[in-house]
């Protein structure tokens, strides 16, 4: 019998484990299906260039699979029963739903956008955390006038990439951005440095140190009492876990996500994997590693690794994972690459300019190519026909080595 394998969500980590344990595994062995309710995959590190009025590379799914063995199943996962190991979907255009079985579940549902309990914010703000979510700011900016102000909230990675875009795509749109800490202070001296020349010559005015308390049609209000005026306001503090794992007897943060071990095991139901947002993992210094590609993507290789090892009988591998650099457009011409220690920690060296812009473009280019083509360069790696006690929650258990 085959071992089912069940991947739950296509972004970056689902995709790219899905296709890395079609590798690793052989097709007679194994039936791996990969949950998605989008027929393509979404470049979600570009979503703000989608919103801004760029048009993104359609990537197809059936393109991007086709021959390894894959089955894309489209649906929208509605509950997760790891006890009785099923997954119950609704099909896009199909029956109400379906329930999947499996033996070994990879649970890659990642993150949506967080209003943090901010009064106006699902009413009247806009995310571009999902492709949905950019396509209506696409249409609510492309209807703008000139001089009309613009506020994107968060001053992170998003917050920066979205203003910047913004601001550079439509020069004669008022940009602002709120930022809860001085811009870019985790950033190193360099860094921050350009980050404000860039900000100042695309003529955003910067709020510092403002912490947005409510949102309205026509601006935000800021903890002082004061207010931004925005006919179009833009939310990018941060993501919040999808809920499915919350019903569900997984242990779990107090954030929602999935408690996993170093190869991304959960560890309250062996047969359950978890990798990017979904996942509580930690690197170097015991350090959570952070909402991102750049985690979720080897996050992603060690799950798959992992699980075709305990199924071949043959040493589990376990990599730390660590950071190298930040990555940050800032428009299609500037760039910043903030160099950082394993633990993400900003160094005194950093990249800027147009060479930025150039090598923060590869990266994007470099994990899109590495979803588009999941098993390209890999050594094949054979099993073992799959154990039928496997079927078992003990025989699961048996296999861990």
């Amino acid at each position: 019998m085959q071992h089912r394998i069940v991947v739950l969500g296509a972004g970056y980590t689902g995709a790219v484990a899905a296709g890395r344990l079609a590798k690793r595994l052989h097709r007679e062995d194994v039936a791996i299906t990969l949950v998605n309710p989008e027929p393509d995959f979404v470049e979600r590190v570009r979503l703000h260039q989608l919103a801004a009025g760029q048009d993104l590379v359609p990537r197809p799914f059936s393109e991007m699979f086709a021959g390894t063995g894959v089955e894309l199943k489209l649906a929208k996962v509605t509950a997760v029963d790891v006890d009785r190991r099923t997954v119950t979907v609704s099909i896009v255009g199909g029956p109400a739903r379906e329930e999947l079985e499996y033996d070994t579940l990879v649970y890659a549902l990642g993150s949506g956008w967080n209003d943090e309990g901010v009064p106006g914010t699902g009413e009247h703000a806009h995310e571009i955390s999902s492709r949905p979510g950019a396509l209506r700011l696409r249409e609510r900016l492309a209807a703008l006038d000139t001089g009309r102000p613009v506020v994107v909230v968060g001053g992170g990675l998003t917050g920066l990439e979205a203003a910047t875009e913004i601001a550079e795509t439509r020069p004669d749109l008022d940009v602002a951005l709120a930022a809860r800490g001085a811009l870019g202070d985790w950033l190193s001296e360099k860094g921050r440095a350009h980050l404000r020349k860039v900000v100042d010559e695309l003529g955003i005015r910067v709020h510092e140190h403002t912490a947005v308390t409510a949102v309205e049609a026509d601006g935000v209000t800021a903890d002082d009492g004061t207010t931004i005026p925005a006919e179009v306001t833009v939310w990018t503090t941060g993501f919040a876990v999808h809920p499915i794992a919350q019903a569900t007897t997984l242990e779990l943060t107090d954030r929602g996500q999935i408690v996993v071990d170093s190869t991304m095991r959960s560890v309250s139901h062996p047969d359950v994997y978890a990798v990017g947002d979904a996942a509580m993992a930690t690197g170097p210094n015991d350090k959570p590693l952070r909402m991102s590609c750049a985690s979720g993507v080897p996050m992603a290789w060690q799950a798959a690794d992992a699980i075709a090892a305990r199924l071949t009988d043959t040493k589990v591998p376990s990599v730390t994972i660590r950071y190298f650099q930040q990555c940050i457009s800032l428009g299609r011409k500037e760039g910043l690459i903030q160099f950082v220690t394993a633990d993400d920690r900003a160094k005194d060296s950093a990249l800027t300019g147009r060479v930025a812009a150039l090598y923060k473009e590869l990266i994007c280019k470099g994990a899109a190519w590495g979803v588009a083509n999941p098993t390209a360069g890999m050594p094949s790696r054979r099993r073992r026909t799959v154990r039928q006690e496997t079927r078992s929650r003990a025989g699961v258990e048996a296999t861990a080595a």
